[in-house]
């Protein structure tokens, strides 16, 4: 029996179409499904769409619609982007469903059966933008650090979650488990956060029109994130959730504090088991200045896409950004890696092995030791860099295999050898190198791994190759 694994990706706010920093995080979480599941698992991989909040209804008056017609023709691009992405999930939530609505309120009454939820009054300032309350040593200039716009002051009567009572079984947490977050900067930084105090925090906004009603108070309605959160045991149920929790939930860091600390914090209180890890990409900028929808700087992938294809920007974001650290993006330095690194790399040297091959009937037989040598140190080092989240050291390895390949066609001339021996025992090298480059490539650059695959057919034990369009055109 396969093992289960089961990730998700952030659910999304739906005031905009994604855009290249939501598409990161997902295309993390693709890879990792990916990885998982060519190693033999039984992989459930959920991504969605959070609509329940402020900005669902602002935005869905600023486009003059009402709000239910909104929030389905958002989903829908939401849902067609990642598809035309070639993002692999086996599930699609949004929180308007009535599976969703129905956990919520189980989790709800479990955490109030607790007696970790109370009334009380609330005083303070609100980023809409976070869907957040703001302290004010959190503010820079008395703006949103993030969003770059002024909180508003809100006081009203709400519900709050006993936060505080679960700092002690927190930091226990990430005592024994220190892998609970990665990498280990954001790991530092979440403890940090837990040691500094924990206060119970605001779950329900009051008198709103949208979202989901607080048991036995319709003029309550709960709170984004208390809603949002729990997104992750809707799409599979309780029952599931009780005997298979995520593995590993792929946020922005930007929102890791609330999956690292109050989600945690909710299971606990209501009974259910903790995910195993929770990991956070960095931000990417533009010219310095967070990528964001709020802010109008936002770039389409599908933009980049049309002109380089998917796998070129899964190649870009992986290698050109080490993981959980910031990046700046630019379509010049995506550009410059297209043709360095896809056209004149990868493409070039599958295109130059298969060339060679096509007329030969190549028979199994041993790898020279150094071929053997090179790849096994590149199998290894891609699962090892992959599975510690080391994303753009797991390519660069895999680049590494790909250079000695091309070191090993230009010094042995392969084109040129006359001995029939000696050039199928050279081909078969090359082609075995290229077998098992498709095949560590596949999480990462799955249509290329896939034409790959495709031109080399074993037939028993003999290998016939044959010539693919070019897998990456050159960019002028």
């Amino acid at each position: 029996m396969n093992d289960k694994f089961y990730i998700t990706t952030p659910i999304y706010y739906i005031n905009d179409k994604p855009h290249i920093g939501t598409a990161t995080t997902t295309i993390v979480a693709d890879v990792l499904a990916r990885f998982y599941r060519q190693r033999g698992d039984d992989v459930l991989f959920v991504t969605g769409t959070d609509e329940n909040s402020q900005k669902t209804v602002d935005a869905a008056q600023k486009a003059g619609e009402e709000i239910v017609p909104y929030t389905d023709r958002l989903a829908a691009i939401w849902e067609s982007t990642w598809e035309k992405l070639g993002i692999s999930n086996t599930d699609f939530i949004r929180t308007t469903e009535p599976r969703h609505l129905e956990t919520v309120i189980d989790l709800w009454n479990r955490v109030d059966a607790a007696g970790d939820i109370y009334l009380d009054t609330y005083e303070g300032l609100y980023c809409k933008q976070c869907e957040e309350f703001k302290k004010e040593d959190e503010l820079v200039d008395g703006l949103c650090p993030i969003h770059k716009t002024e909180p508003e002051q809100v006081r009203e009567q709400n519900y709050f979650f006993r936060l505080s009572n679960y700092q002690k079984a927190l930091l226990d947490l990430y005592e024994t488990n220190p892998e609970f977050v990665a990498p280990a900067n954001r790991f530092n930084e979440v403890k940090a956060f837990v040691e500094r105090g924990l206060e119970d925090i605001s779950i329900s906004r009051e008198a709103k029109s949208w979202g989901i009603p607080v048991p036995k108070d319709d003029n309550q309605k709960i709170y984004v994130w208390f809603d949002a959160l729990v997104n992750y045991v809707s799409a599979v149920g309780v029952d599931w959730w009780e005997q298979h929790p995520a593995d590993i939930h792929c946020v922005g860091k930007d929102i890791l504090r609330f999956h690292a600390v109050i989600w945690p914090a909710m299971l606990l209180s209501a009974g259910l088991p903790l995910p195993r890890q929770v990991i956070a990409n960095g931000f990417l900028t533009i010219d310095g200045v967070k990528i964001s929808k709020s802010l109008g700087n936002a770039i389409d992938p599908l933009e980049l896409t049309a002109t380089y294809g998917n796998d070129a920007l899964r190649y870009f974001l992986l290698r050109e950004i080490p993981y959980g650290e910031d990046g700046d993006f630019s379509k010049t330095k995506m550009k410059e890696r297209y043709n360095a690194d896809l056209a004149n790399g990868l493409g070039n040297f599958a295109a130059r092995v298969l060339t060679l091959a096509e007329k030969e009937e190549l028979k199994f037989s041993e790898l020279d030791e150094d071929f053997a040598r090179v790849i096994s140190t590149m199998k290894l080092a891609v699962d090892q860099k992959t599975k510690a989240f080391r994303f753009h050291e797991a390519l660069a390895a895999v680049w590494d295999a790909i250079t000695f390949g091309d070191q090993y066609v230009n010094e042995q001339k392969v084109w040129a050898i006359e001995d029939a021996t000696k050039r199928g025992q050279a081909l078969f090298n090359l082609t075995s190198l290229l077998d098992n480059l498709a095949a560590v490539l596949l999480p990462y650059l799955p249509d290329a791994s896939r034409k790959i695959s495709a031109a080399l057919v074993w037939d028993h034990d003999v290998l016939k190759a044959k010539k693919i369009e070019v897998l990456f055109p050159r960019a002028k």
